[in-house]
């Protein structure tokens, strides 16, 4: 009896010390923690020193550029299945910038296409209902304007982008995903690239940029480290939908170029030759003749072409196509496509004469042409 009460002694007296030994172990730090906040002060902050030079530049452009950058919300109508009434709901969100000290605003044509209303957004919060003025689907243009009756948002420095390079700085400034006025950084990464839109129709001259660039972006400006627009922000190329490091841009000369027509007439009246041609058609053709160019399949009555006398497709008793002839360059620039042949005669006005080089039953040949209206 006397063993077993000392071996239950010793158990007690070991499980106290290890409870003390655990209350001492835990509460120790708890103690120094608490000892320790009571004392505790913020810490001292390194003096940072003056921003890198290239960091105050790109400070500056964003505070001197971001007043220009406006929010463009859409909305669309549908009706009601039951009631037949007519509502209008929100469609979506793009970005633009001020064009004019007249209130005209230019954005994409995506942003506000099938939209029955758009409303613009000021970096100041003003917010007011757009007009559409005019749109060019074939360069993904659309100018609205709006109201602006005092404090007038001044417009963005135009540049030039026949003169860029790849490798120079830029800098694009929008609203990706409703986030407003984000500024994002990259360079130029490429020049001249094409880009297949909706309904068939092909952008040229774009210009390809490592600056993020996300849905919401769109018909945001892209500017050039001197703080000038030298792009409209379009699209990216991106598998999941958002920035993969290649962006592309509408260069700024051909805004400058499509713009003021919008203005005027509302619409983009390009030049054209006055021929017909098939870009499916010809690319079949391309692979039997093995050829690079263009077939003319007809001249326009009256036209510049027929004035030039170029000669169109014909068809063989046995029903095949007989080519006339083959456009190969524009300008000195080669053609090997009908989207590539537009894009070339863009880069001129109606009444402009354009040289064609052109094959003419397996010769080359020369010919001046007068740029008309096209339709």
């Amino acid at each position: 009896m006397a063993t077993a009460d000392r071996f239950l002694s010793r158990l007690l007296w070991l499980t106290l010390a290890s409870a003390l030994l655990i209350i001492f172990w835990r509460g120790v730090p708890i103690v120094e923690g608490w000892l320790a906040a009571r004392d505790a002060v913020p810490r001292t902050v390194s003096a940072r020193g003056d921003l890198a030079a290239d960091e105050k530049a790109t400070i500056e452009l964003f505070e001197k550029s971001r007043d220009s950058v406006v929010f463009i919300t859409t909305r669309g109508q549908v009706r009601d299945f039951w009631t037949r009434n007519v509502f209008t709901v929100p469609r979506g969100t793009g970005s633009g910038f001020i064009w004019d000290h007249a209130g005209h605003v230019i954005t994409n044509y995506h942003v506000i296409e099938n939209a029955s209303a758009a409303s613009v957004k000021l970096a100041d919060g003003r917010s007011y209902q757009a007009a559409l003025v005019g749109v060019s689907p074939a360069h993904d243009i659309a100018v609205l304007k709006i109201g602006v009756g005092f404090n007038r948002p001044p417009a963005v420095p135009l540049g030039s982008s026949a003169d860029l390079r790849v490798g120079q700085k830029v800098f694009a400034i929008g609203n990706p995903f409703g986030l407003d006025w984000t500024l994002t950084t990259g360079i130029v990464s490429a020049l001249d690239r094409s880009l297949g839109g909706g309904k068939g129709v092909t952008i040229e001259h774009l210009i390809q940029t490592d600056a993020a660039i996300n849905p919401g972006n769109s018909g945001g400006p892209l500017l050039d480290s001197a703080g000038r627009l030298i792009g409209i922000n379009t699209a990216i190329y991106s598998p999941s939908g958002t920035s993969a490091g290649i962006g592309f841009a509408v260069p700024v000369d051909t805004v400058n170029r499509v713009v003021p027509q919008l203005l005027a007439v509302g619409r983009y009246i390009r030049p054209a030759l006055g021929i017909e041609a098939d870009e499916s058609l010809n690319t079949r053709l391309q692979r039997v003749l093995r050829i690079e160019g263009v077939v003319i399949l007809r001249i326009a009555p009256g036209s510049g072409a027929e004035a030039a006398g170029l000669r169109g497709a014909t068809i063989s008793p046995d029903g095949a196509i007989v080519p006339g002839d083959i456009i190969t360059a524009v300008g000195g620039q080669k053609v090997d496509s009908v989207a590539k042949l537009l894009g070339r005669l863009d880069d001129h006005q109606v009444g402009d004469a354009v040289r064609l080089e052109v094959l003419r039953e397996g010769r080359k040949i020369e010919v001046a042409v007068v740029l008309q209206p096209g339709a």
